[in-house]
């Protein structure tokens, strides 16, 4: 039986938890009692009620700001007090404990207990994570997601692949989609010919370059002063709220979007997640386990909640700040397409472990209950796996 199993012995507990957490703000979102019982190994104690309490890990998040940052924090200083004082979280944002792109290395070296990092950045070391998180044209809504790591298998998938990393998946934490602060307009595929533009790396890059864009991979904290200095011409990152609080609004004019209802035709439902250094999570009692793997299903729900309340607040601030949105039309949606599907075979072909996530995606995707692909999108194209 797996942890996760366990963790659904009491689905009133955990309903009940749930419920609390999205009653009430990001600060007393996650205050909702739910104390549990059990030893822990000591380590840099915490303080809670004036008395020492057991385990504590440092996990670093990849918000360099704004809600998300808040969102994370407040969730963190949570921990202490509904388990009674047997784990800690102590938090840091982007670039306070360790690099953004050295949080898997740190993690792997033991400087971290774990991380909240976009799964998307690992490509390179796990080529399956380019699967474990919204990629171009594949599965495009928030409860799609939920389907495929908790009713499709994916979630056991991320946890074994990440393990022989030396590190435990913990669960996906969804915010949004994402969109592209530009210092032109963008109104259809052809305006990337040539255009200078961040992008988080792997699949996606790719799909940007085959359109013409010189893409750079820079961490969320380094894009504001890359479009202010014309060091680049246009950057994806997360959302309105967010972005909005990182300033890009004073440095580039423009958004571009995907159709309506298809709001980034290539991160639609960006994901993050929780992974814990293997060491740091086996030296937790079952109990403690099984509470924060279904702790950071309750997480995901609220942050992706909490941020979308500040896109709605963020949208009417872009405007007042002059911003013009363009969306892409149908005919992009297809001529993106016709790119992408090449890509994500090639992606599913380069490791026996991207392969087996993909084809869990491709039938989805191919379903009745989706529709999204059809065999003549996919004639010609095979997976070795």
């Amino acid at each position: 039986m797996t942890n996760q199993s366990k963790a659904h012995g009491d689905r009133r507990a955990f309903l009940t938890g749930a419920a609390a957490g999205l009653a009430v703000g990001a600060g007393a979102g996650f205050a909702a009692a739910r104390g549990l019982s059990g030893g822990a190994g000591l380590a840099a104690p915490a303080v809670v009620s004036g008395r020492a309490v057991g385990t504590t890990w440092k996990i670093q998040t990849s918000w360099p700001g704004g809600v998300g940052l808040e969102t994370f924090k407040a969730w963190c200083r949570s921990i202490v007090e509904r388990t009674s004082g047997e784990l800690a979280f102590e938090p840091y944002g982007a670039n306070e404990k360790v690099g953004e792109f050295q949080l898997f290395d740190a993690l792997r070296r033991g400087e971290l207990d774990a991380m909240n990092s976009f799964t998307q950045y690992w490509s390179g070391h796990v080529p399956a994570a380019v699967f474990l998180a919204a990629y171009p044209l594949g599965l495009r809504q928030p409860h799609e997601w939920e389907v495929f790591y908790y009713s499709l298998g994916g979630i056991e998938l991320a946890r074994e692949i990440f393990a022989r990393q030396g590190m435990y998946y913990l669960g996906p934490v969804r915010h949004g989609a994402n969109i592209i602060h530009s210092k032109k307009p963008i109104r259809s595929i052809e305006d990337f010919q040539g255009l200078r533009i961040r992008m988080p790396g792997g699949m996606v890059a790719e799909l940007f370059q085959a359109a013409g864009a010189k893409t750079t991979m820079l961490p969320g904290s380094e894009i504001l002063d890359a479009l202010a200095n014309d060091m680049i011409d246009a950057a994806d990152y997360v959302g309105p709220a967010v972005n909005l609080a990182l300033g890009f609004q004073n440095v580039a004019k423009y958004v571009s979007m995907g159709p309506p209802g298809f709001m980034s035709i290539y991160q639609p439902v960006d994901l993050m997640d929780i992974t814990v250094a293997m060491p740091a999570w086996q030296a937790l009692p079952p109990k403690m386990q099984a509470f924060l793997e279904d702790e950071v299903r309750i997480y995901s729900v609220h942050h992706h909640a909490s941020i979308e309340a500040a896109d709605q607040r963020a949208w009417a601030e872009f405007d007042s700040a002059g911003v013009e949105v363009s969306r892409l039309g149908d005919d992009d949606v297809l001529a993106f397409t016709k790119l992408a599907v090449p890509r994500w075979f090639s992606w599913a072909n380069r490791d026996p472990d991207a392969g087996r996530v993909f084809r869990i995606h491709l039938d989805y995707l191919m379903s009745g209950s989706l529709g999204y692909v059809t065999p003549e999108m996919i004639q010609g194209f095979r997976l070795n796996a």
